[in-house]
């Protein structure tokens, strides 16, 4: 990354993932607006690069910027002249100033994003966008699907480290033609480092409530081979009850750079285990799970006219869930194995440019509570388990092609693709998900862009088939569909930049887990439900303005407002995801230099939910919580958060408050979330093999 600060714009350029299969910019494969994000804001601050020994004039600079910058946002890549749909980029910096120590709590501050969880660190986190659910996303390891097919309960649970990461980008909106059928209402990729510098690196901090974590990671490129591996390993005791933890995460990646093609492999495992606080049911507070997750993948990209990209992938998830702890009441084992293949292609011509290809990923489950009964002589045993089978099976693949074409023309861009799909979950017939984007710049600040686009999700097979005392799964559940409209507009120089969107998402067959009256137990159903709203973020770079000297930094500002409409006449008593949404969300992230390399960075999150939960109350003659029947609404709260860091060459000291104001507040029901948390540490990086 180069910067002029003596230009008249901030110039930043991605060069280092310039056409890289696994970026986002070209694994998301449709249009985008690239920017850079400070944690708060839904929208980035743009982003060009000049050459510091430059004599060209303004006017030559500014093209010459635009067109620097390569934004693979389509199945094609794009420069961020043409680019159309928004995405929301959490860089490396954004990541080193927040106050977190997970992808999913660093999510928290994308105004479009929602982030509910039981605990702290990521542990059991559900991370929707726009309205929708947590199974509605599609959640991506440096452009490789790891979304898990059981539940999306599962999804977040990331085999990689907040150390190995170098960016988090957010696609808001259906993505079919994309990344296939789960791409309902957005998807999330993980982007991680690939320096070309060997080193070594360690990290450890600790905190209250028996907070202790540490890891290191080693970083060898030579040539045209990269590697890197790094381990961690973090605990705590918790800061409610039976909130404990224990989670270890192991991560190699390797990158092999020609004249003939670009490869990268990466091979991830995470092992955790924790207090599963009232998971599916305030009835049930002490209950626990283990999950382990394997991940392998391979990507290519051929160098030439034209362009194959491949890629192959494998990942697995041991679950163990137990519904009351340290007992075998209501236990479930669940082994989950998904594999596919991508072969995708793309050219350049008078025309435009042109992309298409095939995916194929297969999804299957072994479980002692999911699936389609087994005979008994076809029962599987679980591992590492003595006397407990697997009985139940299921198993589903999706076949995808597409094709693509964008219209580039001076002022304005047009993407245009549809996506033919096959699930035998379904049947054998081929549907249709057609896209359009479209961007217009009429003068040099401002951009405006229109999206239509189709999408269908399965159903999990936790909605399918999952049994307990207060749940119950449908296996005649229908897949959703949507239909999603969004329309925006950007205005940018130097010192602001502020974006809105709007958007409309048409809902049919959306699944949600309802009680139909107040003795009723959780039931997975169907439902006709739209999802409306709009977005509005400003970033104001004061040092543009007062110079690089300037003790403030940035202050970012946006806002989210969602409104819902339900189409059924069913009566509803309670809804335990869908129709908990958040009505409004408000959140701002102030950096700024405190004392010579002593830095703050303030974040503020207001949000109001819509919806409510059924109180439990402790019952001491029967020893467990009992339902009261009563309904209590969601609260507002607001949270500020503070991480003091002190920066030098080599290391990096922190220390951090979360819930800096010790804030009392529920965000699932019958949780209460943690108060204020103290943290601190340390981040060493040394450079070996000169």
């Amino acid at each position: 990354m180069k910067e002029n600060t003596s230009t008249k714009r901030d110039a930043i350029r991605w060069k280092q993932f310039n056409r890289k299969a696994y970026a986002v910019f070209f694994s998301l494969k449709r249009e985008v607006t690239i920017g850079v994000l400070t944690v708060s804001t839904a929208v980035c601050a743009s982003v060009i690069t000049v050459n510091a020994q430059t004599t060209e004039t303004p006017n030559q600079l500014k093209t010459c910027e635009l067109d620097e910058i390569e934004v693979t946002g389509t199945r094609v890549p794009l420069t961020e002249l043409q680019s159309a749909k928004m995405v929301t980029v959490l860089s490396r910096e954004d990541i080193q100033a927040a106050a977190v120590h997970s992808i999913n709590d660093l999510l928290k501050y994308a105004v479009g994003v929602d982030v509910r969880q039981r605990g702290e660190f990521g542990i059991q986190t559900d991370i929707s966008i726009r309205g929708g659910t947590f199974d509605q996303v599609t959640i991506l390891l440096n452009g490789v699907n790891i979304t898990n097919p059981q539940t999306g309960h599962h999804s977040a649970e990331f085999p990689v480290s907040m150390n190995d990461i170098e960016r988090i980008e957010v696609l808001e909106g259906p993505a079919a033609r994309v990344f296939g059928t789960s791409a309902f209402t957005g998807a999330i990729n993980v982007v991680t480092k690939n320096d070309k510098q060997s080193y070594v690196a360690a990290n450890v901090m600790g905190g209250a409530y028996g907070l202790f974590g540490g890891g290191a990671r080693v970083n060898y490129s030579k040539g045209a081979f990269s590697n890197q591996v790094s381990g961690s390993y973090s605990r705590a005791d918790g800061a409610t009850t039976n909130s404990d933890f224990r989670i270890g995460r192991a991560y190699y990646q390797g990158t092999y750079t020609s004249q003939q093609a670009d490869v990268r492999w990466q091979v991830g495992f995470s092992d955790q285990s924790f207090g599963a606080n009232t998971f599916y049911s305030a009835a049930y507070p002490n209950q626990f799970e283990e999950l382990r997750r394997y991940l392998v993948s391979v990507q290519a990209e051929t160098k030439g006219w034209l362009r194959f990209t491949p890629t192959i992938y494998w990942n697995r998830t041991h679950d163990h869930f137990q519904l009351i702890r340290d007992t075998n009441t209501s236990e479930n084992f669940h082994l989950n194995d998904v594999y596919g293949a991508n072969l995708n292609a793309y050219f350049n011509t008078k025309l435009g440019k042109t992309a298409f290809g095939a995916e194929f990923r297969n999804e299957g489950i072994l479980s002692t509570n999911l699936g389609k009964p087994l005979d008994e002589e076809q029962y599987i045993k679980v591992p590492g388990e003595d006397g407990i089978m697997f009985n139940k099976k299921d198993n589903r693949t999706n076949i995808s092609y597409y094709l693509e074409h964008n219209i580039l023309l001076p002022r304005l861009t047009i993407s245009l693709g549809v996506m033919a799909n096959m699930n035998t979950a379904l049947d054998h017939k081929y549907r249709l998900y057609p896209g359009v984007d479209v961007s217009y710049r009429p003068a040099g600040n401002w951009k405006l862009f229109a999206s239509w686009n189709k999408a269908l999700r399965m159903p999990t097979f936790t909605d399918l088939y999952y049994k307990s005392p207060t749940l119950q799964g449908n296996v005649g559940l229908k897949p959703e569909e949507t239909q999603a409209i969004n329309v925006g507009a950007r205005y940018r120089i130097p010192a602001v930049d502020v974006t809105v969107n709007g958007f409309y998402h048409k809902g049919k067959n959306m699944i949600d887990w309802v009680m139909y009256n107040a003795d009723d137990v959780y039931h997975s159903a169907n439902f006709k439900l739209d999802n409306m709203g709009v977005e509005v973020s400003a970033v104001l770079n004061f040092r543009s303005i007062a110079g690089e000297n300037f003790f403030i930094h940035k202050l970012n500002l946006s806002y989210a407002y969602i409104h819902q409409n339900r189409h059924d006449d069913t009566e509803i008593y309670k809804s335990n995801y869908a129709l908990e949404y958040l009505r409004h969300k408000f959140v701002a992230n102030l950096e700024h230099r405190v004392w010579k390399k002593l830095h703050a960075s303030w974040a503020f999150r207001w949000q109001d939910r819509m919806g409510s939960y059924e109180k439990y109350q402790w019952n001491s003659n029967t020893g467990k919580p009992e339902s009261t029947k009563q309904l209590v609404s969601y609260s507002p709260f607001a949270l500020l958060d503070l991480k003091l860091t002190w920066a030098e060459k080599n290391y990096l000291l922190f220390v951090e408050a979360n819930n800096l104001f010790d804030k009392y507040y529920y965000d699932l029901g019958n949780i209460p979330q943690p108060g204020v948390w103290i943290k601190g540490g340390i981040n060493i990086k040394l450079p070996i093999f000169k």
